[in-house]
């Protein structure tokens, strides 16, 4: 059932808008914050290492059996999560042949919850958890609130060398965007 189906993306959802809350990004150096990965260990993110990151923020992923906030299909840009960690999986090893060093998938869900989506969708790369939003507070990424919770707008990093060299806000259709980032990649080779 698409409705249900976490990994779907519904036709008629919303389409978010620009609003200029990522315009800053470009040039920013990431911020001196570690957060906890669903691989067991830390990662500074500013110490990511040289090359090309990719590091895709979204609200949250649901799970199949498990209801949705109220309201969730009418928020532009909050469906399509976990269709958007399936498609960075599904396109891992082009990112990697187009010089991306890393990929990470990042939100405000606890290590836990991220690591049993992880092995249910086979992801072949680490997911970030940031239950504070402090990368957030770093870098003045946009958020929302939905049935109490403040969760991350979708935007994908590209970190280079220690700076955001790119960003892709908003993101639309998130089960189309690792393509999109290989897109841009292809343009802005090595």
């Amino acid at each position: 059932m698409a409705g249900t189906d976490p990994t779907t993306v519904p036709e008629g959802l919303p389409v978010p808008a620009d609003d200029g809350a990522a315009d800053h990004l470009p040039g920013a150096l990431m911020p001196s914050l570690t957060l906890r990965s669903t691989e067991g260990d830390d990662v500074a993110l500013d110490a990511l290492g040289p090359g090309r990151t990719v590091v895709y923020v979204y609200p949250r992923t649901g799970r199949p059996g498990e209801p949705l906030p109220e309201g969730w299909d009418d928020i532009p840009g909050a469906r399509g999560c976990t269709a958007e960690s399936c498609d960075f999986r599904d396109h891992h090893l082009e990112l990697g042949r187009a010089g991306v060093e890393a990929v990470f998938g990042l939100s405000s869900q606890d290590t836990d919850y991220q690591q049993e989506m992880v092995v249910r969708l086979r992801l072949p790369y680490p997911v970030l958890s940031d239950p504070e939003l402090e990368l957030a507070a770093a870098l003045g990424l946009p958020t929302f609130e939905v049935a109490g919770m403040r969760l991350y707008k979708r935007l994908t990093l590209i970190v280079r060398d220690g700076r955001v060299e790119h960003v892709f806000y908003p993101v639309f259709p998130p089960d189309a965007h690792a393509t999109e980032v290989l897109r841009w990649l292809a343009a802005h080779g090595g």
